[in-house]
């Protein structure tokens, strides 16, 4: 039986206190894609003025687990990584859209970019996952 992605990403939002933490909005749900938003509040800030880079990789993290996870074949983090492109701040809305890159039997891989509200990217995310072949739902 096929589920609807929709309802698997759903269902991970309804459990996933962290994404709720971060404040993270759906925008667009379809099998191996995600794009999702988010306002950055001051409680994000370092030491530095600028959003920890926890939170950006956190942010994007989320957009890759909605992507590879939404077939509902439970899909863990094999590798991932991030470069930082330009500095995010206290009031920024971040958009993070994941796109699937390669869908296999036991890994996927997806491309996450973070942009700004004027349009810009502020970093780029790559995540590999591996497939357990079990269900969320």
């Amino acid at each position: 039986m096929e589920i609807n992605p929709n309802s698997v990403v759903d269902h991970m939002m309804k459990h996933d206190l962290f994404s709720q933490w971060l404040g993270i909005e759906i925008i667009e749900i379809k099998e191996g894609y995600s794009k999702i938003k988010m306002l950055v509040r001051p409680e994000m800030i370092n030491g530095l003025g600028i959003v920890h880079g926890g939170i950006a990789f956190s942010f994007a993290d989320s957009a890759f687990a909605f992507a590879c996870n939404n077939r509902n074949n439970l899909s863990v983090a094999l590798d991932t990584s991030i470069n930082f492109l330009k500095p995010v701040h206290v009031g920024d809305e971040l958009i993070a859209e994941a796109i699937e890159i390669h869908n296999g039997k036991s890994t996927g891989l997806y491309h996450i970019n973070i942009i700004n509200q004027d349009l810009k990217s502020v970093a780029l995310f790559k995540g590999t996952c591996f497939r357990t072949n079990k269900t969320l739902i």
